[in-house]
């Protein structure tokens, strides 16, 4: 999901909920290494080796490290993923130690059903990654990094890189299959964030600007994977879509022209934007959660469909400047057929 400031105040789940998200990757302290190189999609692998020299070093205490034993082994001379997930998140070796000792079990699920399970999705990310090379060949793409943080994160981006907190990510899943199916998603969805335009702000429409470019990564993503983001989410909508279309119009309105990271904040328009997007376990009753992510990808659906040139619809996707016009482009109204571009 993307991390911008203008969707600060209204997405604190990023971290805490322990969701599958890129959070805050602006505001993170300034690297001292060497970013590195893009993944080539024939010999991408996922780069467990934090994760393994984690695990051996939770069994050797007996799931009990201390702050010493994470900073010896663990903290100094980690990888790029590790100095990534550090400021912000993992902190430092006393609050590693703490988290872990408030909760052995996750980090011990982790290791035992998770681990193993990552290490067995390589050839899922490969997959992924061709299919992003053959769609945007000239973009590059980010190496995956698998850590074990202090339970407050599931995952954040740096220069060249993404990196998963697994101890995180393997809580919002019942078994194996789960968790594979979870890293398809991100290999897919938020590897689009990563190529996508980095903007200073979301501009006068935040809540359009955010829906398209969740929308943008799930449009992507499905063809990329040839399956639909979140199917139980889309079948929920598709037959509500004019109504929910009215309701996202007048949401629109009430956040149009709104810095939504204003002080004091701007509650009206902060309750408006978070009915689509940032209310992972917190959606108005009866609603999926993110429906704005459905919202976004119906409006791209009717641009791409439109247009005449595919690939140069998803590079549109990518880059847009201005959120407004896109959405008088694609024609978009609910459902109702565009006309052709």
């Amino acid at each position: 999901m993307r991390a911008r400031k203008a969707k600060a105040a209204v997405r604190a789940w990023i971290g805490a909920a322990g969701w599958l998200l890129l959070a805050a990757r602006a505001a993170a302290a300034p690297l001292e290494v060497t970013p590195p190189p893009p993944a080539d999609p024939l010999t991408v692998a996922i780069h467990t080796e934090d994760a393994d020299r984690f695990a051996r070093l939770f069994a050797a205490p007996g799931g009990k490290p201390t702050a010493a034993q994470l900073r010896k082994d663990y903290l100094d001379g980690a990888s790029y993923g590790v100095s990534v997930f550090t400021p912000g998140r993992i902190v430092d070796a006393d609050r590693l130690a703490r988290a872990i000792a408030r909760d052995p079990a996750a980090y011990e699920r982790a290791i035992r059903v998770c681990l193993p399970a990552a290490r067995a999705a390589v050839g899922d990310l490969r997959a992924i990654y061709l299919a992003l090379h053959g769609l945007l060949p000239d973009r590059a793409l980010p190496q995956i990094y698998l850590v074990f943080g202090a339970g407050n994160s599931g995952g954040t981006a740096g220069p060249g890189a993404q990196v998963l907190g697994l101890e995180v990510l393997c809580a919002q899943e019942q078994d194996a299959d789960g968790f594979r199916a979870l890293l398809r998603r991100f290999f897919a969805h938020e590897t689009v964030h990563t190529l996508q335009r980095d903007r200073a702000s979301q501009g006068p429409d935040p809540l359009l600007t955010g829906a398209l470019e969740e929308g943008a990564a799930d449009f992507v993503a499905a063809i990329v994977t040839g399956q639909v983001p979140d199917p139980e989410r889309a079948a929920w909508a598709a037959p509500r879509e004019a109504e929910l279309w009215a309701e996202f119009r007048k949401d629109m309105a009430a956040t149009h022209g709104v810095d939504l990271d204003a002080d004091p904040a701007p509650a009206a328009a902060i309750a408006a934007f978070r009915r689509w997007l940032g209310n992972y376990k917190n959606a108005p009753p009866g609603w999926p959660y993110e429906l704005g992510y459905w919202v976004g990808m119906r409006i791209w659906q009717s641009y791409y469909d439109a247009a005449a040139d595919k690939r140069q619809a998803i590079r549109d996707m990518l880059g847009f400047d201005d959120a407004a016009t896109m959405l008088e482009r694609s024609g978009y109204a609910g459902g109702a057929k565009p006309a052709a571009m």
